[in-house]
């Protein structure tokens, strides 16, 4: 207690975690002694994006260019044809249109698709890649 209010909460939590320490030096079984996390909802792509590409990208035409391009329209685009943009190097020898496969590719290790690509963005996992595609085919 202190001023004589008392600490909500912390008695019932103290008492929670001395059973459960308790209960797994009994023996209990594991599921008694631990507490269930909650489930997190997986993102969308247009989170994803937000989150791992909004900084260097927007998916508005009208918009400025930021650290890359703009992504509106990206699905069936030109490689490197962004009028505006200062592409790197590479995208000069770039003969592609953005499809599933190239920004598949392109996600997962951007140097092995246009050499000498400035793009430090790597997404290692699949399904989050598929997302990403998903939102970008998305964009007009």
């Amino acid at each position: 207690m202190r001023d004589g209010k008392r600490r909500s909460g912390w008695r019932e939590w103290h008492a929670g975690a001395v059973v459960a320490v308790v209960m797994a030096g009994l023996g209990a079984p594991a599921a008694l002694a631990q507490m269930a996390l909650p489930t997190q909802a997986p993102l969308t792509g247009a989170e994803l994006f937000k989150r791992q590409c909004g900084t260097c990208h927007t998916t508005n035409a009208a918009d400025q260019p930021r650290q890359g391009p703009t992504l509106a329209g990206v699905f069936g685009r030109k490689a490197g044809s962004v009028e505006g943009f200062r592409y790197s190097p590479g995208f000069a020898k770039a003969d592609f249109s953005w499809d599933e496969a190239h920004l598949d590719a392109w996600l997962t290790n951007p140097q092995a698709v246009i050499p000498g690509a400035i793009m430090p963005y790597r997404q290692p996992k699949p399904d989050l890649r598929a997302a990403l595609i998903g939102y970008l085919k998305e964009l007009k």
